[in-house]
């Protein structure tokens, strides 16, 4: 199915520009305007209020509401919890003489927004016309702090254009946002009021008790005369502001946000802290704000850049897509995870699914160390939750949930929750993958080794043994691929399972030898046995990994290669998604895949598969995908590439960077595809720059796409920042800070230091 591109933005390399107001496109523009800092997100949505199609949002990272499933049955979820609509600390309404400004129904000209990458601000404005002829230039600019993580910012200046009069503006904190699929604000009142300079309200959810502070201080290029507003749910100042003919006035709001996702936090401490906080920064200027953000951002495009010549649509996207990285996540507040859509939007609801450690800890992992720790931190936080979720299901040891907010289960489709049992392996794998490139043992025998131990247990009591075959295996599953329901032997959950048991057993061997004390440790805390090892050990050795050894094809699932064959071009464009337009059972009766499954292994564990294994596979699999996960363009980019059909690696690269920025599926209004902006730096790091990190160096092989005149890319590894540039005549290597290491190119093992490599670029390698 061809995906095609809706181009409304304007090309540039440092931002995101909008010229004119489009309603249509306007809950679009809203997640693409996003902004985050990892503890809070906010949606680009009208401030001033907007009577038309929008999702205003705003989302502190780990707050969330629960709500009820109705199911019954043992085993199956009967509540979940989600990502909470929280405090609209940008509210504004703006009038003059009785006429309020709102874009469904007020004549504006010259309507431009931007989204600066080297400054982390938006900026919107444009003229408004009002009845009686008078024209005011209104331009708002908002921050979310990089430095401060509770600290907002908005900024509103006003000049008249052809009259001297007064604005009339309340600008406060309403906690009465509706958290679109329930209708609602899913908040109550806790305490409000004003102390000094701040005025403040404190919200609590309504089943969970999560509670939120939200305070504010104005500052003005003129005195203010406030008035108090207080109705139910919010709290706000009301006033004017004097405007002379051509001459700007304006006011800026900071905002403190303070939140506790812990029931048992007492309101009355929460505000304290909040106050404290809010006097804090009440001594700030707007210009420090701005300048620390300036600077923060110009710290990381000093490490985390890529450059691309000759492609200036890319170029401005994987900036998009590395500065919605790092909104997202930078690893300040461990325990945090990813939701499928950021902090963007409430589809998914918030929560973080596999592919966090599968698609997302990559870039963290070779740009921000701190921050991929973080990421495992949170599964670890999260383990007392999995290893009850594992006797929820009559098995041992830790079942990680396929989504979450809290660490519990919040799928409630139980073919999902039940039966996707690749969670667990995906954070071995994180594991295993950290502690190889950064060397963090510390983190490996302190927490991984005990969260291995509980995730091998599961995997121990959930696998049966074949009664024919005398194989162990899985049975009754579903693998990444989600249109193969209720198979078995899954072949990615079994491959992946004997590496868990294989890495597990390895890390305690190690750590009896290297380590007594921290083995004892684990040991005592999960009530090892030896008799446990033994048996792990033998289902690795005997686990069944189904393969075609003629053709050298692993087979998907147990019968996999007898299923009824569909030719997926013969399916009517109009027809996807298919989620959408087939019923549900339908999608079961074919070899048709969803999203790589076998090639995501040999992904994963690249190193250990023949360049031959990987294009049978992926000549056979890649004709039944039809790629209905936004996250499995890139794994065929990146293994396309490999095998040298750069033609087709391009192609599928085509919308990577840009699945957003171009709403290619059609879904962008719904928020940001957090994990598949992810796959869009891996898709250029791994696929062009040929990086694996599964072996026992980092390696590189890099090829030139032909519609590109060269580009760079930057990677942490082992302490030492590398810088690499590839053009059309040759790739260079050069240690930017940190020292040196070595690293294999083209099969040959270079010391990158300071002063640099350079080689001829690779045989065949100009895509």
């Amino acid at each position: 199915m061809a995906k095609v591109a809706d181009k409304y933005l304007k090309v540039d390399p440092w931002a995101i520009i909008e010229e004119g107001f489009d309603p249509e496109r306007n809950r679009t523009s809203e997640s693409i305007f996003s902004l985050g800092n990892e503890y809070m997100g906010v949606r680009g949505y009208a401030e001033e209020g907007y009577s038309g199609d929008s999702l205003p949002g705003s989302y502190l990272n780990g707050l969330n509401e629960q709500m009820d499933v109705g199911n019954h049955y043992k085993g199956i979820i009967r509540t979940l919890r989600y990502m909470v609509n929280a405090v609209d600390w940008l509210y504004t309404r703006i009038s003059v003489n009785g006429s309020q400004l709102d874009l469904a129904h007020s004549k504006v000209t010259n309507y431009s927004r931007r989204l600066d990458f080297r400054t982390g601000t938006y900026r919107r404005g444009f003229i408004w016309h009002l009845p009686d002829g008078k024209q005011l230039q209104i331009s708002f600019t908002r921050l979310v702090s990089m430095t401060l993580s509770h600290l907002g910012l908005q900024q509103i200046t006003f000049e008249p254009l052809n009259f001297t009069g007064s604005v009339d503006i309340c600008t406060g904190l309403d906690f009465n946002m509706i958290h679109e699929e329930h209708g609602q604000s899913m908040w109550k009142q806790l305490r409000s009021g004003d102390e000094g300079a701040v005025t403040a309200i404190l919200g609590s959810t309504l089943t969970t008790g999560n509670k939120l502070f939200s305070g504010f201080m104005l500052q003005s290029s003129q005195p203010l005369n406030t008035e108090l507003v207080e109705r139910d749910r919010f709290i706000g100042r009301k006033f004017s502001l004097e405007l002379s003919q051509g001459e700007p006035a304006s006011f800026t709001k900071l905002v403190v946000n303070a939140a506790d996702n812990k029931a048992s936090r007492t309101a009355d401490s929460l505000w304290a802290e909040g106050m404290e906080l809010a006097a804090g920064v009440s001594g700030l200027e707007e210009q420090q704000v701005f300048a620390d953000q300036a600077s923060y951002w110009s710290g990381i495009w000093a490490t985390s850049d890529i450059t691309i010549e000759g492609d200036p649509e890319n170029q401005q996207g994987i900036r998009f897509c590395i500065f919605q990285l790092y909104q997202t996540y930078h690893g300040d507040h461990p325990g945090y995870n990813i939701g499928a859509k950021g902090l963007t939007g409430e589809a998914y609801r918030g929560l973080a699914f596999w592919d966090t450690e599968s698609y997302c800890l990559p870039f963290y992992m070779f740009n921000n160390p701190k921050a991929a720790r973080s990421l495992l931190e949170f599964r670890y936080k999260t383990l007392p939750e999995a290893m009850q979720r594992g006797k929820d299901v009559d098995c041992e040891g830790a079942f990680y949930p396929i989504a979450t907010i809290d660490g519990t289960e919040s799928c409630d489709l139980w073919q999902h929750s039940n039966l996707q049992l690749h969670v667990g392996t995906a954070v071995s794998y994180g594991i295993w993958h950290y502690v190889k490139n950064t060397g963090d043992r510390e983190f490996l025998y302190s927490k991984g080794a005990e969260m291995l131990i509980q995730i091998s247990r599961f995997y121990a009591t959930r696998g049966q043994w074949g009664q024919r075959s005398g194989e162990y295996g899985y049975f009754g599953v579903m693998g990444p691929d989600e249109f193969q329901l209720m198979v078995n032997n899954n072949c990615y959950i079994n491959l992946m399972a004997k590496k868990l048991f294989e890495f597990t057993l390895e890390t305690i061997a190690g750590m009896k030898v290297k380590t007594p004390e921290a083995y004892a440790a684990v040991v005592a805390k999960t009530v090892l046995h030896e008799e446990e090892l033994a048996d792990w050990d033998n289902k690795r050795e005997h686990m069944k990994i189904p393969l075609d050894t003629e053709s050298g094809v692993y087979e998907e699932h147990d019968g996999f290669f007898d299923m009824p064959h569909i030719d997926i071009h013969s399916i009517p464009v109009s027809e996807f998604p298919l989620y959408s337009n087939w019923s549900y059972d339908r999608l079961y009766r074919y070899d048709m895949i969803k999203q790589p499954d076998v090639l995501m292994f040999m992904f994963l564990y690249n190193g250990q598969f023949s360049r031959e294994a990987k294009l049978a596979n992926y000549e056979y699999y890649e004709s039944r995908c039809i790629h209905e996960s936004s996250l499995s363009p890139s794994i065929h980019s990146i293994l396309a590439s490999e095998v040298g059909k750069h033609e087709e690696a391009y192609h599928f690269f085509e919308f990577a960077t840009r699945l957003d920025l171009d709403n290619y599926n059609r879904n962008t209004r719904e928020g940001l595809h957090t994990t598949s902006i992810a796959a869009a730096w891996m898709n250029i790091v791994y696929g062009f720059g040929g990086m694996r990190s599964d072996g026992a160096r980092l390696s590189f092989q890099p090829t030139l796409p032909q519609r590109w005149t060269s580009y760079s890319f930057q990677v942490r590894y082992e302490g030492v920042l590398l810088g690499i540039i590839v053009n059309k005549d040759s790739v260079s290597f050069r240690a930017i800070e940190g020292g040196s290491t070595e690293v294999t190119i083209y099969g040959q093992l270079v010391l990158v230091d300071a002063a640099g490599t350079r080689l001829p670029l690779g045989e065949g390698m100009m895509a």
